[in-house]
Parts: C-alpha cells; structure tokens; sequence
C-alpha cells in the first residue's frame, strides 16, 4: 500500500498542496527533464493526489526535487488537473514561507532569501521573519515581457476580441473581460470560465509562441480576463486567470500579475518600482511593481516583484490501495 505524506496552504484562497514524501527519486538533470519524467512515467500520481477523491479539479500541487542550478535552496515542480505548469506566483509564496518554516533555508531576521528553482528559472523569494515565524513573502520573476501586442481574434460565440499575449514564467492572453459583457462581481464565475476557456483555445490556434530559453516554455498556459483598471493609486484592478483545462485561479496568479505588468511597463503605462495592486476573483489581493528592466532573447523585459500571504490549511496522510481503482483519482465535471 502506497503513502503520501503533504502539507496542504492557500495562497489568497487557492490551494498549494506540498508533497513531502512518497515520490521515487527522480534522475538527475535539469528541472526541465525532471518536469518532462514525471509526465511520462509518474503522472499516475498526479491524477491521485490532485484529483478526486483526495483532490478537485481545482487543486494544485508542488512537489520539491533536487535543485540543479547553482545556488539554488529548493527546486519545485507544479502540477494542476491538465499537467505540469512552468512557474506558479502563489505557489512560489506559500513555498517561501514554508522553506523558512520547516528549516529548508535558515531564518534570518528581518528577511530570509530562499531561491527556488522553478521549470521557468530561478525564483527568488523574500521572506518576512519575526521573532522566527515567516510572514509575507515577495518574489522577484524571471525576465518577463509582452510577446504579441493588440491583436484581434475570432472567439465562437463571442466574436471579434483583442488581445495581448505575455509571459510571466508562463505566457497568458489578456483581454478585458468587458468585451464579452462580463462585469466583476456581477456576472457569474462560470461564465468567466467558458469566456477565458473560449479564448485561450482562438488564441493557441492564431499566434505561435516561442521562448528564448527552451522550446517547451513556449505553451499557452490560459487566459486573463481584467476589469480593464491598472491598479494605480491603491485601487485595486480585478482580474480572473483560467489556466490548464478550465481551471480556476482564485489567486490573483502570481505569474499573471507579472505578465500584466510586462505589458503594462511596454506601453509605458507603469514606471519602476510603481506599485500596483491586483485583486482575485474572491476579493483576494496581491501587490506587485516592475523592479527592473533587462531582456529575454531578443525581447525588451522586466523583473517584477510580487508580494503575498500565505497560509497553511492543514496536513494529511495518504494511502492508495492495491484493489482501489477509483482511489488512483477521477473527476466530475
């Protein structure tokens, strides 16, 4: 009989589900072959932990490898109800303050420094420590930047819709949700859901993407549906992000406050170290600034923090057995 020992947080209101034991080793190499091993021989035990009956269609889920890169303190693989994610914001958060928490890193007052390896590159967070608890936790992104600006696509029942598509570690289209007669907290989830679904799968059929760094960054991860606001003067933009396969971020996405301010600082619509406040679909709230600005390839980028709580929900043990064909993780949909 298996066992799986985790640890489960939220990171405003959307579930992080840390595995702590009861993977095999993984071979050694980059954390992009460890991502693409656990998809082609392991991913049994994704369906189990993160579907039903142990899980939603909603969990997500971070399993902690061996680090490959140099100075890095852990390396982290995401996983959600279609696969294996390249960067994950509030997943990063909750990590940070559970490295600090269980002695991953040692804790130093009044920050500690945990560098994660995630599959887009080295994450750094910052961690809030005080009297040796962790508390808020910020992270600098990988170089980030606005891949396709202004562009319009036909999406079924919906028409006409403009678009930009930007990376944040994970590349998302953004669109205004009133183009599709959607109004925050007026309209209901689902019809958020059906309209960013509808228009991630236009999107992936009318612009190719590609990465500088590798070949398999280069995926539509989902949509980002806005209230159209920029987040300035300490009033908060709305924003939805439905990723994977229909999946809802009830976050405000930590990589898609980072793509959003990619483009934003490309049109000139935010300066360094501007904040701006970003806020989830359940009233949740990040905030997050261009920190600085470099490249990615031949794209102009930036480095943009992102700054979060995290906080834990509980633990749990476990068990598959041998004769338990739908304990190995269904879903209802």
């Amino acid at each position: 009989m298996e066992t799986f020992e985790v640890v489960d947080m939220h990171t405003g209101g959307e579930p992080v589900r840390i595995v702590v034991s009861g993977y095999p080793d993984l071979p050694s190499g980059g954390i992009l072959e460890k991502r693409a091993y656990v998809r082609d021989h392991l991913d049994h035990l994704r369906r189990m932990l993160m579907f039903e009956p142990r899980g939603h269609s909603d969990m997500y889920g971070a399993l902690l490898v061996e680090p490959n890169l140099p100075g890095a303190d852990i390396a982290v693989l995401f996983m959600h109800n279609e696969g294996y994610s390249t960067m994950c914001g509030h997943a990063v958060i909750a990590l940070g303050r559970y490295a600090v928490d269980q002695g991953l890193v040692s804790a130093k007052e009044p920050m500690t420094t945990v560098n994660i390896e995630c599959p887009c590159g080295m994450v750094v967070a910052t961690v809030e420590v005080l009297d040796g608890k962790a508390g808020a936790v910020s992270f600098e992104s990988v170089p980030s930047f606005l891949f396709a600006a202004d562009r319009t696509v036909q999406v079924p029942g919906f028409g006409a819709i403009r678009f930009d598509v930007a990376y944040g570690g994970a590349f998302y289209a953004l669109a205004d949700a009133a183009q599709f007669g959607l109004v925050f907290g007026r309209s209901p989830a689902r019809a958020f859901v059906d309209a960013a679904t509808a228009l991630t799968g236009a999107v992936s059929r009318s612009v190719p993407l590609s990465h500088p760094d590798s070949p398999d960054l280069a995926f539509l991860y989902g949509s980002i549906l806005t209230d159209g606001g920029d987040g300035a003067g300490g009033v908060a933009t709305r924003n939805v992000c439905v990723f994977a396969d229909a999946q809802v971020d009830r976050s405000p996405t930590g990589s898609g406050v980072t793509a959003r301010l990619a483009a934003m600082h490309a049109r000139g619509g935010v300066a360094l170290g501007e904040a701006r406040l970003f806020e989830s679909i359940v009233g949740s709230r990040f905030t997050g600034a261009v920190e600085r600005t470099t490249h990615a390839g031949d794209h102009a980028a930036i480095v943009a923090r992102v700054s979060g709580r995290s906080h834990y929900s509980g633990k749990s043990s476990f068990v598959v057995e041998e004769d338990d064909e739908l304990g190995r993780g269904f879903l209802v949909v």
